[in-house]
């Protein structure tokens, strides 16, 4: 599988998400600023890393959403094409209406650096086949708008389809409805989530409860 990382400015995961392909997939992915136009030949997975794309003016995610890159993704997308939107990739995919619902202001207003523990809802997707289905592993956290929020009728549509990914299983420390953490798109080729798996890939990092995502990627 041939990866592609976005680089907007203000982005400041991209080199921990380099780390992660490198070691699961066994090769460089691309590096895409955010006024190109297309995706390199031949890219399979389309990444938009963490941190504060546009410095998070307006809302977070909004003005990256608005960049040209982004109509090459969402035909991406549109062809089955894989994305993966973490934290700040996941307002951005959001703003873009890749996937539904929107992150705002962490419960309690303040920004949220921790580990946290999420639990894998389904392991028969390409994101999360290197897990077992209900398995909880350790994530960090660092965010200022990671309360995920959607009406009813799509929360429970989110619910009834299986697009739910990822659950918030030790505190919902954002306030995030009903726990979640990480969605699907309804032909599962599309993930977002707020937590940084890419941030525990390996020992020296403090451990590997993220690796099976990258791993599970690099199968598929």
């Amino acid at each position: 599988m041939q990866a592609a990382i976005l680089l907007f400015p203000g982005i400041n995961r991209e080199r921990d998400m380099i780390l992660a392909v490198r070691q699961s997939f066994g090769r460089e992915p691309a590096i895409v600023w955010h006024k190109e136009t297309e995706l390199p030949a031949g890219t399979d997975l389309v990444i938009l890393p963490g941190g504060f794309s546009f410095g998070d003016y307006l809302r977070c995610g909004a003005m990256a959403a608005q960049s040209p890159i982004m109509r090459a993704v969402k035909a991406h997308a549109e062809r089955g094409g894989y994305v993966l939107g973490v934290c700040n990739g996941f307002q951005i995919i959001t703003e873009t209406g890749l996937l539904p619902g929107v992150l705002l202001r962490n419960a309690g207003l303040r920004f949220l650096s921790m580990d946290t523990m999420l639990r894998v809802e389904r392991n028969d997707t390409v994101f999360t086949a290197k897990w077992e289905k209900g398995a909880e592993f350790r994530a960090p956290m660092a965010h200022g708008d990671g309360n995920y929020t959607a009406d009813e009728d799509t929360l429970d549509r989110l619910e009834g389809e299986g697009l739910v990914a990822f659950r918030y299983s030790d505190i919902n420390r954002n306030g995030s409805a009903r726990s979640i953490a990480g969605i699907f798109s309804p032909n599962l080729r599309v993930l977002g989530l707020m937590p940084h798996p890419e941030n525990l890939v390996d020992p020296l990092m403090g451990g590997t409860d993220g690796k099976p995502l990258f791993d599970s990627l690099a199968a598929a």
